[in-house]
């Protein structure tokens, strides 16, 4: 390819493409060197190619949030239809009608703006960050900064900031899965080549959306954002992450408000019509039950909810990528965990170095001592382990080469010198270890290896039955003065012993799991680690006697059969880093709202797949880029705290729901039924959206409201049934309560059409803004005390529609002033209703589990 996604902003579009450009020219174009580039001239290129995304800047995301107030469908809609009443009809009416939708959209943009600037401000603390070269010196900046004719360096875990050509490379190996569909990763190297090379073929390059894999790297940055390969087929990848359970309901839940909401726009102004009422005002007043209808706030409840909760969780050192993932939390039944560091303490220690006997063994402990500080790949916890269990003399030892570790082989050898002495030393799985070892050292010299096998598997047996983890420690003398090796080089080897490394359970952690469990939470362990070491550290953290599936076992499981199959297992064992994804995946498949927390290269995959990925600060950047929230410290007790935020988040949720599709719903079909029987509009179309602007009041501090201990103690998932029954059982009882209002404004009271819409508005406000407090908990209201803010708009809003008839904005809206009387009976319908309500409410969960 040599179209523009291929090219340098900076480089003529004669040159040939960066891949096949000498490095000499291509820096030249670049106007760069080997040192990367200062300071000042970063910044100019900065403003000069703007931020590395694969997004435009978005330089109006106000007036963006702001316009995104106004356009669904029937706001669109009313503006229209307001708009053309104040050229033809009634300008007043249609100012205010303007008015009010104005002000009900910027009390959902002030909402949601404040929830998004919080939510900024949080993300910046996990931002990704690239190493460069500034100034000649190496220094981290974040990804976004990144600029044509900087000078990257790139390890095991990092992810490829821009598209580069290669400097240097050592043992670099890149995963370009995304890119090229290559399951396996492909090894990267300096030179030149031809113009036609394709993709997948271009070896001397790096290419954003990339990862390294192992080994290390320098490379000079050609295209940035837009630019590279991954921005030119963005539109055809799959960028944004999969749905979440909590987006699938609330697009259900979108999707049936809908339905009913345009089924009675339809109905009620075609009836309108045909009893020959004006067109305009029969649409208008259409507009407005829609609009009473639509939970027009649920955007911005959402948004201000899950900010709060992304704030709270930040106090305890979380930090939420993703806001969604809040409530997932709540809903989450499955979490998927590593053992290292989650579970145990994530210091690995070294227990012992023994030999094949088990007898410990100063030579063991010297090679894998040499073997991990020689190596220079991806830092491990192991290897610090070794490093610092005791300091080992070196000197006249230098290192020469090495074969860094990959997920296939398991192992990691270094080329070593003495002198003339060319040793290979190479740690790894003990079976792994096995294969590439025709001997073992014994006590009277070496044992051919098909004598010594079964004694080293029996040992290794004792010593995973005990929980601890091993390594096989070999080498090979190299002959004829090697300064290299490759991985056929690993062969003939000597196996040395064992390294016996010990990661202890995490104080606490068996309590821990017993209390997510009692959340309705499962844990399911996956590991590396062999199936002996697992179960053993899976009765120390509180899974005992769990059922154990293994990665071989899994690889003969179908994918039809694995939903059942994992659901049935609490401990993953050998598993390979490809099977932790589709464990995910079958669980979902299975039903379950599935977490997975990991923090290495392979888990990426895995924490995409989740509903809600979990890594820490300290993951690889390809870890901490896939998921949606990122531990600051890393403990399972705070994930805990997280699924009670949650599920407090999605508690408050539902409440807006319940209080916007109960009072709301059978106020609107009241309306529209009393329109067909009465000689006027029962309500104008501006008191109406009035109506419905007070009655959002109260709602939009929701997010503050105190969550009652039954909303946590299990996992909830949205119910569009339950929520279908819910309004159709206290819309009714709400109609019922309005039918009995019509019936005293007309039959007892003899009301005109003034005083009839100012007694009905007044009980309409006051009954859903004082439902509220009925629906936000499932127990009574008399003992579940609300949240301050929920009082005190709740209060405002009753003091405001009981005083407004009694003042000059009053008559405009055409209100008038209510005699004693029937402000006596409309609090007298509202008592009533209120008890009503609390009746039914218990009634309604007795009968009906959610």
């Amino acid at each position: 390819m040599t179209g523009a996604a291929s090219r340098s902003p900076i480089v003529s579009n004669d040159a040939p493409p960066f891949w096949s450009t000498p490095l000499t020219d291509l820096t030249s174009a670049l106007t760069t060197t080997g040192d990367g580039l200062d300071t000042a001239e970063a910044a100019a290129r900065l403003v000069r190619f703007g931020p590395n995304q694969l997004g435009r800047a978005r330089r109006t995301d106000v007036l963006v949030l702001l316009a995104h107030q106004f356009v669904s469908p029937i706001v669109l809609m009313l503006l229209a239809a307001a708009t053309l009443s104040l050229l033809l009809h009634d300008p007043t009416d249609s100012v205010i009608i303007l008015a009010i939708v104005l002000v009900s959209g910027l009390l959902g943009f002030w909402q949601e703006y404040g929830a998004a600037t919080a939510v900024k401000k949080l993300l910046a603390i996990v931002e990704l960050k690239v190493e460069v070269m500034r100034d000649g010196r190496a220094t981290r900046i974040p990804i976004d900064q990144v600029v044509p004719g900087d000078v990257v360096l790139v390890s095991a875990g990092a992810g490829i900031p821009a598209d580069c050509r290669l400097l240097e490379a050592r043992d670099l190996f890149v995963d370009e899965a995304a890119l090229t569909g290559e399951t396996f990763p492909g090894e990267k190297a300096p030179g030149v080549l031809p113009v036609d090379t394709p993709l997948a073929g271009r070896v001397n390059a790096l290419f954003m959306g990339t990862h390294v894999v192992s080994g290390r790297g320098r490379a000079v940055v050609v295209s940035t954002g837009r630019a590279t390969e991954f921005g030119r087929i963005s539109d055809r990848l799959r960028l944004r992450p999969e749905a979440t359970d909590f987006e699938h309901g609330i697009r259900r839940f979108g999707f049936f408000l809908m339905q009913v909401t345009l089924l009675l726009l339809v109905v009620v102004f075609a009836i309108n019509v045909l009893l020959e009422r004006p067109v305009l005002d029969s649409f208008l007043f259409a507009l407005a039950l829609a609009v009473g209808l639509t939970p027009q706030l649920l955007p911005a409840v959402i948004s201000v909810n899950l900010a709060k909760g992304a704030r709270q969780m930040a106090a305890k050192k979380v930090i939420v990528k993703r806001l969604a993932s809040i409530e997932n939390f709540g809903s989450m039944d499955i979490l998927c965990s590593d053992k290292t560091g989650t579970l145990t303490e994530g210091t690995v220690r070294l227990h012992s170095a023994v030999d094949s006997a088990g007898q410990p063994s100063e030579r063991v402990l010297f090679h894998a001592f040499l073997n991990a500080t020689f190596q220079t790949g991806f830092a491990n916890p192991i290897d610090a382990a070794i490093r610092t269990e005791r300091s080992v003399d070196l000197a006249g030892w230098a290192r020469l080469d090495e074969v860094p570790y990959d997920f296939a082989r398991k192992r990691l050898s270094v080329l070593a010198s003495a002198g003339p002495r060319r040793v290979m030393v190479t740690k790894g799985a003990v079976f792994n270890m096995l294969e590439v070892c025709t001997e073992a050292d014994g006590v009277d010299g070496a044992v051919p290896m098909a004598a010594a096998a079964p004694a080293i598997r029996d040992r290794y047996e004792t010593l995973s039955a005990q929980g601890f983890r091993t390594l096989g420690v070999a080498r090979r003398e190299m002959e004829g003065g090697r300064e290299a090796i490759a991985k056929d080089d690993e062969a003939g080897m000597t196996f040395l012993g064992f390294l016996v490394l010990n990661d202890p359970p995490k104080p606490g952690i068996a309590e821990t799991v017993a209390r997510l469990r009692g959340l309705g939470v499962s844990l399911k362990m996956i590991t590396g680690d062999n199936a002996l070491v697992a179960a053993q550290v899976g009765t120390m953290v509180g899974l005992p006697g769990a059922r154990i599936l293994t990665g071989p076992d899994l690889r003969m499981v179908s994918d039809e059969a694995l939903p059942k199959q994992a659901q049935e297992t609490e401990i993953f064992a050998e598993v390979e880093p490809n099977q932790k994804e589709r464990i995910v995946r079958a669980l979902r498949k299975a039903g379950h709202v599935v977490g997975y927390m990991g923090d290495g290269i392979n888990d990426a995959p895995a924490l995409h797949a989740a509903d809600v990925g979990v890594s820490v600060q300290e993951a690889v950047d390809v870890a901490k880029d896939a998921a949606d929230i990122v531990l600051l410290e890393r403990d399972l007790a705070v994930l805990e705290e997280g699924i009670r935020e949650g599920r407090r988040t999605f508690a408050n949720t539902l409440k807006y729901v319940f209080m916007s599709t109960s009072a709301n719903f059978g106020n609107m079909f009241s309306m529209a039924g009393a329109s067909l029987v009465l000689p006027f509009l029962p309500l104008l179309p501006k008191q109406i959206l009035l109506t419905n602007l007070m009655t959002d009041l109260p709602e939009m501090t929701i997010a503050s409201d105190r969550v009652d201990a039954d909303w946590i103690d299990r996992p909830r998932r949205w119910d569009i049934a339950f929520i279908r029954r819910f309004m159709v059982v206290f819309g009714l009882l709400s109609s019922l309560f309005d039918v009995l209002t019509f019936a005293v404004l007309i039959l007892l009271l003899h009301a005109g059409p003034a005083e009839f819409r100012t007694g009905w508005f007044v009980q309409s406000v006051f009954s859903a803004a004082l439902i509220v407090l009925v629906v936000r908990t499932r127990g009574s209201f008399l003992r579940s005390t609300p949240s301050r803010p929920l009082v005190l708009a709740t209060l405002l809003v009753l003091a405001a529609t009981a005083t407004l008839p009694y003042t000059p904005l009053g008559a405009v809206f055409g209100f008038v002033p209510l005699p004693p009387l029937f402000l006596a009976l409309m609090a007298i319908i509202v008592i009533l209703y209120l008890g009503a309500a609390e009746a039914t409410k218990a009634w309604f969960f007795r009968r009906t589990q959610f």
